[in-house]
């Protein structure tokens, strides 16, 4: 997937699956964070669907997938959904639930009418630190199962101490595609072969088992003994960029669109093109098809 710019150059076109979207109208969608306690950057500087779309064109980005804001909505996914319907040749959506709830599988399918496409599981964050314990619970394996009957990817906000729960969920869920926000957030200042994420190699051999960079990773792949090129480069040789995808966690992370994107694309300017177009495009559509409409 690619186009010309203005002097008909050769321009990737990028897609972004982690930015936010918060209303203004605090009247029409009530803040209700997981946990109780919103994040400072949903209050300090929301950014409505409106704006998101401006600053994606700055950005040079084509198409996002709008993943919700837990620490400012919780469950209530009413924001997302109306701002993909608002412009539905820009956005998909990923909405959020609580596969503990009796009638979890109901929520999943009835989010799904809203046309959303994603599922994420926030088990972890700057508002509840430390890693939740119910990804393996019984009382989850309903909604696990619609989710995967479904084709839903599910993002996981999570951290590594929390893999193990999951590969329990991959081993009964064979078809379930997952995507760790984050790359479940590894440890990286060790350098090569960066034995301190084991659990995050380990995953490569699920199939099913995507992976999201963001800033944070980017920037944990220039301290200590890490480089980008060490870190990435078996990153991509593990998972493959077919299972790879950026996203911006804008505007959670305080730099500006553009400025995420510029530091996501160089720090990668090493991979081949092809691989590039994976992790920045290709993937992306292939996770969320309404993408490539």
């Amino acid at each position: 997937m690619s186009s010309c710019d203005a002097k008909g150059r050769y321009a990737p076109v990028v897609i972004d699956i982690h930015p936010h979207v918060i209303s203004l109208d605090t009247q029409k969608y009530p803040r209700a964070p997981v946990g109780g306690t919103a994040s400072d950057w949903s209050q300090a500087r929301p950014v409505s669907h409106e704006q998101m779309l401006i600053e994606m064109d700055r950005a040079g980005i084509a198409k996002s997938v709008l993943v919700q804001a837990s620490t400012c909505y919780g469950h209530d996914n009413s924001y997302v959904a109306d701002a993909v319907a608002a412009a539905p040749h820009r956005f998909t959506g990923v909405f959020s639930a609580d596969l503990r709830e009796p009638n979890a599988p109901q929520k999943l399918t009835y989010w799904i009418t809203r046309h959303l496409t994603g599922l994420r599981l926030f088990t972890t964050g700057s508002t509840m630190p430390g890693q939740a314990d119910w990804l393996d619970d019984p009382g989850t394996f309903p909604a696990w199962q619609v989710a995967q009957e479904l084709g839903l990817p599910v993002c996981l906000q999570m951290t590594a101490a929390g893999i193990p729960q999951l590969i329990n969920v991959l081993t009964r869920f064979l078809g379930l595609k997952v995507i760790l926000d984050h790359l479940a957030r590894p440890v990286q200042e060790d350098g090569p072969p960066y034995n301190a994420a084991n659990s995050l190699w380990r995953l490569a051999s699920f199939p099913n088992v995507y992976l999201k960079v963001t800033e944070r990773n980017f920037i944990g792949a220039t301290k200590g003994n890490a480089t980008p090129e060490s870190f990435f480069g078996r990153l991509v040789g593990e998972f493959g960029p077919h299972r790879i995808a950026w996203g911006s966690n804008f505007p959670a992370s305080d730099r500006p669109l553009s400025g995420l994107i510029s530091l996501a694309q160089d720090t990668l300017a090493f991979l081949p093109a092809r691989q590039r177009q994976w992790i920045f495009a290709d993937t992306a559509q292939s996770l969320y098809p309404a993408l490539a409409a």
